[in-house]
């Protein structure tokens, strides 16, 4: 029996059909897809695991420097100011938006990273579960499930449209990635695959139209922070689905209008540093004192 699924109106269909969580039916999929068993899948996804923890750990902790030297330190300047004061968005938001912050930090060190979905987004999704695993008291099996949860949403993204920053926009890349990870806490937390897609609707719906435009052209800045808002984003988001506030657009139309809306983006404000903040004076003296070129914006 075919075990994949095409959009997010099919992986309902299954999870009611079934009575199963997104997880479970990910989990199906992959043994279908790749004929391992599922305790290979679920081996291979509690790696990915560890090296999340190790990355978010290391940039909380180290005294991190890309390479490049644009950013670096962030995150455990948040660190110490959630741990010493009362903040505004409060302790466990913090929480999660340092470690997004950490993991990218870590990444732009040319550090080991988990590019869900991709390396310029790679923060989102374990800051946001392995902070709310933390906050939660969350065993490493439900964590892990809700990676399952975030890959089964990240997969139907990239089938009907994009994640990468090139094609799509940062809408598409920090956006797909803040998806999963609302879609994941929902059931993490308990919610149903319904609310899970409603979460990851708005998500997407929260910053449909942002542009990419990495400074001199590499995943440092702003990406280290909207790695730190796509976090933030995943959260509201999710408690927004788990009160039982709906999208009104369904999951399947508003990744549809994301992929409209990232074709409809200039090409020099998807990637190719020519536009947005890179094309700014400062942005342009930056990539001169990096590259000792001109820019040609």
């Amino acid at each position: 029996m075919n075990k994949d699924f095409m959009n997010g109106n099919d992986l309902l269909g299954r999870c009611r059909g079934e009575a199963k969580k997104i997880w479970e039916v990910m989990i199906e999929r992959e043994i279908y897809i790749s004929g391992k068993s599922k305790e290979e899948i679920m081996g291979y996804m509690k790696g990915n695991l560890e090296i999340m923890k190790s990355a978010i750990k290391r940039g909380l902790q180290e005294d991190i420097k890309s390479v490049s030297g644009l950013v670096g330190g962030d995150a455990k300047r948040l660190r110490k100011y959630y741990e010493t004061n009362k903040t505004l968005a409060g302790e466990q938001m913090n929480k999660a938006v340092a470690s997004a912050m950490a993991v990218l930090e870590v990444n732009a060190s040319m550090g080991q990273i988990v590019a869900a979905p991709t390396a310029g987004s790679s923060g989102i999704l374990p800051g946001v579960l392995i902070s709310a695993g933390q906050d939660f008291n969350l065993d490493d099996e439900q964590i892990v499930q809700g990676l399952f949860t975030a890959a089964a949403i990240g997969y139907i993204i990239t089938r009907n449209a994009t994640v990468a920053g090139a094609e799509g926009g940062c809408q598409a890349e920090t956006g797909a990635a803040a998806a999963m990870a609302a879609a994941a806490l929902v059931e993490m937390m308990g919610g149903t695959p319904e609310q899970a897609l409603h979460g990851a609707s708005m998500t997407i719906k929260n910053i449909l139209g942002l542009v990419c435009d990495p400074i001199a052209g590499l995943v440092e800045a702003p990406c280290v922070k909207r790695n730190a808002i796509g976090a933030a984003n995943a959260y509201i988001s999710a408690d927004m689905a788990l009160a039982g506030i709906q999208s009104i657009i369904p999951f399947d139309e508003v990744v549809d209008a994301m992929y409209k809306v990232g074709k409809s983006i200039p090409c020099a404000l998807r990637e190719t540093a020519l536009g947005g903040l890179a094309a700014t004076p400062t942005g342009k003296k930056i990539q001169e004192k990096i590259f000792g070129s001109k820019t040609q914006n």
